[in-house]
């Protein structure tokens, strides 16, 4: 099964159910909370990474450059336009350093005059875009694009969006994601299992629906999970981090082919061959060694 293949398959039953990132951070996007319809768009938006890009395809398999931005507001039950220009217009004007998850984001390729493509920022400086170039949506570092920015707007405003109670600190959100996975010990390991069930998990599979019942959207795949959140040190390891991983120790190619959840005490909570969801040591050993990236989506 190709790697395309695989997005298309998996990312619809990924989609918040109108739930959102991913912040917390998704990029890292937020944690959910009720009145939080901004980063419900971020969420979303993150979830779509990996889909086709076709000119003004509305969605949900294929998404133009704005039709990105309508179909993701809609999920959360706002109308807005539907051509880079009407949305250029919508909402209000926000200053490029004071963007938040959710706001729309202009480029223009000259880096002047009217915009000619357009993404979601989702916060930790990265933004999503249906790339036709790439072929597919993306996420991008924001602060690369900096000369090409032509504007952002809000369509929400701020005061729709203050939370009715305080977000729950990073700490128990990340007790509440090795909680998730606890209650999986010991389901089978399938490689490509859908995202929809709980009967079977993979590993990337299992760290995003575990996440997403703590209210953090994430990619569907492994590789597409390294994209998102905020890159930290094996010294810095907190709880709830995600753990990236090659093939194996001696493997010359750092590709990512493995993600697992750090536990805390120098354990992590993964899936992987015939012991399906388990916790395994991670200090000092091979699964130690073969980490290539580590990522903070809390």
């Amino acid at each position: 099964m190709t790697k395309r293949d695989w997005v298309m398959k998996s990312t619809v039953a990924v989609m918040l159910s109108t739930s959102l990132l991913m912040g917390g951070q998704v990029g890292v996007v937020a944690a959910k909370t009720p009145d939080s319809k901004q980063s419900e768009v971020a969420n979303i938006a993150t979830s779509l990474i990996g889909k086709d890009y076709e000119y003004k395809a509305k969605g949900p398999k294929q998404f133009g450059s704005a039709e990105l931005a309508t179909y993701a507001y809609k999920q959360v039950g706002i109308s807005i336009g539907s051509t880079i220009s009407s949305l250029y217009k919508t909402g209000t004007k926000v200053s490029e350093k004071s963007v938040a998850p959710g706001d729309l984001v202009f480029f223009a390729s000259s880096g002047s005059g009217s915009p000619t493509f357009m993404g979601i920022y989702i916060g930790s400086d990265q933004f999503v875009y249906s790339s036709k170039g790439e072929d597919e949506v993306v996420v991008k570092k924001y602060s690369e694009y900096s000369d090409k920015f032509v504007g952002a707007r809000r369509v929400i405003d701020s005061s729709e969006n203050t939370p009715s109670k305080p977000e729950k600190p990073a700490t128990n959100i990340a007790d509440q994601v090795i909680k998730n996975g606890e209650k999986y010990m010991g389901t089978k390991y399938k490689y490509g299992s859908s995202s929809s069930t709980t009967n079977t998990f993979d590993c990337s599979s299992f760290t995003q629906r575990v996440f997403k019942e703590a209210g953090i959207t994430l990619p569907r795949d492994s590789r597409q999970q390294s994209a998102v959140g905020k890159s930290v040190s094996k010294s810095n390891l907190q709880k709830g981090d995600l753990i990236f991983m090659k093939a194996s120790v001696t493997s010359s190619s750092d590709r990512i082919t493995h993600v697992a959840i750090y536990a805390g005490d120098g354990k992590i909570l993964h899936t992987y061959g015939s012991p399906g969801v388990t916790y395994s040591k991670y200090d000092g050993t091979n699964w130690e060694k073969r980490t290539v990236k580590i990522k903070r989506v809390i």
